[in-house]
């Protein structure tokens, strides 16, 4: 008994010694993000300021007379993202020429109060730049769209309805330049970072925080809703939906899904909530706003590229 019990024993050694041992598996690598394969830039990394984020990318298109401009921003929550996000084709063979920008990110701006200003402001000077280069450049400085998504979307509206920062008394020719904009065409856009609008529209929402925080001072959205008379004077400033007047430029937002105002979203970062309320508003105040989602009436534009071609090129 013994022995047989040995020689049990022993196969079982033998047999765990030749099966090889069951690795770990490796973890895998984070998806790398494939960027639009462009036409050479006319004018690459062009700095627009102090900080190495202050960087825009240019292309010129071809054409005998100035060329309207699309101005686009990156999206990223104002926490990431890059200039190369934006496919310029498009816009190119319908001769509009294209300026792409970074910006300060909110984690490298935490001495700026409030953080959000750094991307905001960061925006308004590359515009006012590429204005100083209008005649350089061969653009019409009369005709430029924003554009982005999310945060990048933000920005752009911020853009347009914020008014003029034109220093017209300042020594510095950049400064003197317009920060209006013609028109803005975006996709999924934060129309307001106030929280208490927010959570009324969409319950759930969870985004807008970290705008206003610095190092991570709102733990959570009820954090964010609890400073809201705090932050009165930022919100008034910095969201975009706080900022619309009658002399706005007419905008556009495009969402994935349909609204659902006062219900969950699934998304609620990036909800047509947020289209509707700003629609609803503008048209308070005389601003044309197009908002579509699927299922939305009377679209007379379906993409973010086919309005902006046809509003930066209409004949008035």
């Amino acid at each position: 008994m013994k022995l047989a019990f040995s020689l049990l024993l022993l196969t079982s050694i033998a047999f765990a010694a030749d099966t090889p041992a069951k690795k770990a598996e490796a973890p895998k690598a984070p998806a790398k993000k494939v960027y639009p394969n462009n036409p050479p830039k006319t004018v690459a990394d062009f700095k627009y300021g102090p900080h190495e984020r202050n960087v825009l990318d240019f292309w010129q298109a071809k054409s005998d007379k100035p060329t309207p401009l699309l101005f686009f921003i990156h999206g990223g929550g104002w926490m990431g993202g890059d200039k190369a996000g934006i496919a310029v084709e498009p816009f190119l063979k319908e001769r509009i020429s294209v300026v792409s920008i970074n910006y300060r990110y909110i984690s490298q701006a935490q001495d700026v109060v409030p953080p959000v200003k750094a991307p905001l402001t960061d925006a308004a000077l590359a515009l006012q730049t590429v204005r100083s280069k209008a005649a350089e450049w061969n653009i019409d400085k009369q005709r430029i769209g924003a554009s982005g998504g999310s945060a990048g979307a933000c920005s752009s509206l911020w853009l347009a309805f914020h008014p003029d920062m034109a220093d017209p008394k300042s020594d510095d020719p950049i400064a003197r330049e317009s920060t209006r904009l013609y028109t803005a065409a975006v996709n999924g856009p934060q129309t307001t970072l106030d929280p208490k609008q927010m959570r009324e529209w969409t319950p759930n929402s969870k985004y807008g925080g970290h705008a206003f925080s610095k190092s991570g001072e709102f733990k959570n959205f009820d954090d964010f809703v609890a400073a809201r008379e705090k932050i009165l004077p930022w919100i008034a400033e910095y969201s975009p939906y706080a900022l619309v007047s009658s002399d706005d430029p007419p905008v556009y937002c495009s969402f994935g899904g349909p609204p659902a105002i006062g219900q969950e979203q699934k998304d609620p970062t990036h909800t047509a909530n947020f289209g509707v309320k700003l629609q609803e508003y503008c048209k308070a105040n005389g601003v044309a706003c197009d908002v579509v989602y699927p299922g939305a009436p009377d679209v007379k534009f379906k993409t973010i590229n086919d309005y902006l071609i046809a509003k930066l090129k209409e004949v008035k």
